[in-house]
């Protein structure tokens, strides 16, 4: 139960970072205004909450963690919300990045 958990909390984190770092861009790069930009500081924020719920207690290997998590979700919110269609590399290379994660995280070690 606790991988489960562990990475419903990824995917949660990866919806608010990603999230809120789009906000901010179509604020700034799009010239959206400053309510863009606030609502993703507000989802920003938010994600810092959500990375302290994982059952790890390793703030870097949390982070480390969520790095390959940010990988593959940045291109599927790319493809979800800006049209970008990745082409076979950032396919291989976001399921790498997924295997880190899952031996950074998941790997049987002694207590």
């Amino acid at each position: 139960m606790l991988v489960a958990r562990s990475i419903a909390l990824f995917l949660l984190a990866a919806l608010f970072e990603i999230g809120g770092a789009w906000l901010v861009w179509q604020g700034v790069r799009e010239h959206r205004g400053w309510v863009w930009i606030g609502a993703g500081l507000v989802a920003l924020g938010v994600y810092g909450f959500i990375a302290c719920g994982q059952p790890d207690t390793h703030f870097g290997r949390i982070l480390a963690a969520y790095g390959g998590v940010f990988v593959a979700g940045s291109l599927a919110w790319g493809m979800a919300f800006d049209g970008f269609r990745p082409d076979r590399w950032d396919v291989i290379g976001a399921l790498i990045c997924l295997a880190g994660v899952a031996v950074i995280m998941y790997a049987p070690r002694a207590h």
